[in-house]
């Protein structure tokens, strides 16, 4: 028996969460003084509403080791947790700390392994598949271990913003750029590093172009399409989703193209109208 705990920038599918294998444990959102749970509760609506009426940056907080061991504690033999990547947030730290002080008690011997996604969102999400695939297969605790982080070193992530506003309320963009950008419609193309962190990858003007410079990005790195599952999630805009589905469709045959919308943490860096696509 195995579960696999995921913070909650992984977006857990409908299938997911009717399997009982998986889980969420939540990050805990604030704009100005208000937290806010990532939980079932987060209403996206509400929040995007305040983040755009605020003058204040939203900001994350991870969850505790004490959350992730509540998890931990059932009757499952192997338990994998899968985070945020490291470069972007103390999750992964928290569920390394909580793995520690489980282990110190833990009388049954479990086996506890903790993921480091090196991305966010569907990235995790599809991390969790890829686990319960290889359990499901019957690979041994080992071998799914090796078998999924030789998965992550080949993952790729990449995302479109519609807006630079959080970036430069946080201060990780300037007035001036941010003034710019949006006066000639610049829209970003960013990416995941092999570390986990971000890069920007191009630049288009209006989200079409940037959209098809995506896509391009996408396909300059992916290689044996028919044997890999692709992810999108998005904020608020289900149709610019489905039609990113359907460009990826036309370009290459996946195994899989699946939809999520964005939950809480997604939602506070990709904003309204972002998209992030994962394979």
């Amino acid at each position: 028996m195995y579960k696999i705990i995921i913070d909650s920038c992984g977006e857990l599918t409908p299938e997911m969460k009717a399997d009982g294998h998986f889980v969420n444990v939540p990050l805990t959102l604030e704009i100005d003084n208000n937290q806010i749970v990532d939980d079932e509760t987060f209403d996206q609506a509400s929040f995007i509403k305040a983040v755009a009426e605020s003058p204040n940056a939203p900001k994350s907080a991870c969850p505790s080791p004490n959350a992730y061991m509540q998890e931990m504690d059932c009757d499952a033999e192997n338990i994998y947790l899968v985070t945020l990547s490291a470069q972007l947030s103390g999750s992964y730290n928290s569920a390394c700390l909580a793995k520690d002080l489980f282990e110190e008690d833990d009388e049954a011997n479990k086996n506890v392994h903790v993921f480091d996604s090196k991305s966010a969102s569907i990235g995790e999400t599809l991390i969790g598949l890829k686990i319960a695939e290889c359990e499901n297969a019957g690979m041994s605790f080992s071998q799914v271990i090796e078998t999924v982080d030789a998965y992550i070193a080949e993952q790729h992530t990449f995302f479109v913003l519609e807006t630079l506003e959080t970036f430069r309320k946080s201060g990780r963009l300037s007035n001036l750029k941010a003034t710019i950008a949006e006066t000639l419609n610049i829209k970003p193309v960013m990416g995941s590093t092999e570390i986990g962190y971000i890069q920007q990858l191009a630049k288009g003007r209006g989200m079409v172009q940037a959209i098809d410079k995506m896509t391009k990005c996408v396909m300059d790195v992916t290689t044996n399409c028919e044997n890999k599952i692709l992810a999108i999630s998005h904020c608020n805009c289900p149709e610019r989703a489905l039609s990113l589905k359907k460009k990826m469709e036309s370009l290459a045959n996946f195994k899989d193209i699946f939809i999520v919308d964005m939950r809480g943490v997604s939602t506070m860096y990709a904003s309204d109208g972002g998209v992030i696509l994962v394979v």
